[in-house]
């Protein structure tokens, strides 16, 4: 029994020791081999980005500048790209507003004549008063007079009217026009109301007191009146705004004005209450501020309850409508002063630089007018790092002083590659290098169409 343990011991002891070399063998490191090691094709110093020369790819029909970026460098420096389309493009115009009383509902209560102010009533800056409510008395001497000619117009007849003419020697056309509308317009030209008007003849009583009156609902905002006063012909007694509906004027940049047209539905938001409303656009005024460098619009709009009130502001919302255009955004835009340049992936880590034409900007989208196509992806986040790489290149070709430009397609291209690729073309006396095969065989339908440019 102890002769069989001994042995079986000595079995798990060789086991042990079996396993133990095998583990210490795979993890030693192996011995370099001092030889050189033999390949085909030499590895670029630099494995992050590789100049387009350094590949076995056809590089010919790609523009000076253009450049290969590892994934891997592309994911460290986020290059992130998107893909150029053309569609419909609706744009909110976002501005701020500030709320104005509307200039046709401001009502201003000016003295007709020199007077003096009786009495006043519960009503003070900012109070809503009705219409035809009571604001405040005064007595003028010419209404005492006035009243009385009203009054003996309006008792006479026609025959005690003549008379009265007759003795004062008028003449029948003057007496025409001795008449009761005559006086009824003189004391509303001296301030009183058509209401108490009709009191002065239903009563036949003269008054010592004209009542100054709301011409509409709304709110006073200004006052200028107190018990005892007196006043001038021409001095301003009340402001009354009528705030039903009111004005907001809001600020745009130049830019963003041209593209908004009277008639327009607006949506706007109070800041501090966030409530909604719905407003139109009724004006751009020719009016420019120079501190902001913005242009003034005017927004017409209903105010229920009195949510808006004046020198509030309001946020705007401006819907912009445009057709089917290219555009993409700004960001992907690197714009020099001289030139705007957009970077097409070619695929396969490719990127070409080109130059494009913009029209209209608003907001983060851009319009590309001329040099890009819908499909093509375009790098939208990270093209610094990849112009300042470009341009190294350029550099480290000399390849800024081998340009030409193509006469069917305007890019600007590498001579040398054009001639190695064949796309060369000798005419009147002048050698033309071109971008593509297609831009070589329209030129060669057409020459004096692209020469004579």
């Amino acid at each position: 029994m102890k002769k069989f343990s001994y042995a079986f011991l000595i079995l798990v002891l060789l086991g042990a020791g079996f396993f133990a070399g095998s583990w210490y063998r795979k993890s030693e490191p192996e011995k370099a081999d001092p030889s050189p090691a033999k390949s085909s094709t030499p590895t670029p110093t630099n494995t992050d980005t590789v100049t387009v020369t350094d590949t076995n790819i056809d590089t010919s029909s790609l523009p000076p500048g253009t450049l290969r970026i590892t994934p891997e460098k592309q994911q460290l420096i986020g290059i992130r790209t998107g893909v150029v389309e053309k569609a419909a493009v609706e744009h909110f115009i976002r501005a701020v507003g500030k709320v104005a009383p509307d200039e046709k509902r401001v009502y201003r209560l000016v003295a007709a004549t020199d007077g003096w102010i009786r009495e006043t009533y519960n009503n003070d800056t900012w109070v809503l008063v009705k219409k035809d409510e009571r604001l405040a008395s005064f007595y003028s001497p010419l209404f005492r007079t006035t009243q009385i000619n009203y009054l003996s117009v309006l008792g006479s007849s026609p025959d005690e009217r003549y008379d009265a003419g007759r003795r004062q020697a008028l003449a029948p056309s003057q007496l025409a026009t001795v008449s009761i509308k005559t006086y009824v317009d003189a004391l509303e030209s001296l301030g009183m109301s058509e209401q108490q008007i009709k009191e002065l003849a239903s009563t036949r009583k003269v008054t010592d007191q004209v009542y100054i009156l709301a011409p509409a609902t709304g709110f006073i905002i200004a006052r200028n009146v107190s018990p005892g006063q007196r006043f001038e012909k021409g001095t301003e007694w009340y402001r009354i705004a009528d705030l039903s509906r009111v004005w907001i004027i809001g600020d745009l940049f130049r830019n963003e004005a041209e593209y908004v047209k009277p008639g327009m539905k607006v949506r706007m938001t109070t800041l501090e209450t966030r409530k909604t409303l719905n407003a139109v656009l009724s004006a751009v005024l020719p009016q420019f501020d120079a501190n902001t460098r913005t242009l003034k619009v005017r927004l017409e709009a209903d105010n229920p309850g009195y949510i808006l009130r004046p020198d509030m502001f309001v946020d705007i919302e401006l819907p912009i409508q445009f057709p089917p255009a290219i555009t993409v955004p700004a960001d992907a835009i690197l714009d020099s002063g001289l030139k705007k340049t957009v970077f097409v992936d070619r695929g396969n880590g490719f990127f070409e630089p080109r130059e494009v034409e913009a029209g209209w900007r608003l907001g983060n989208r851009v319009e590309i007018v001329k040099g890009l196509e819908p499909g093509e992806k375009i790098v939208v986040s990270g093209n610094f790092l990849i112009d300042s790489e470009s341009k190294l290149e350029l550099a480290a070709q000399g390849m800024n002083t081998a340009l030409s430009k193509d006469p069917v397609c305007g890019r600007e291209i590498s001579a040398a590659k054009a001639q190695k690729a064949g796309r060369k073309i000798s005419y009147g006396g002048q050698t033309y290098f071109f971008d593509s095969d297609e831009c070589k065989q329209k030129f060669e339908k057409e020459p004096e169409r692209y020469t004579r440019r």
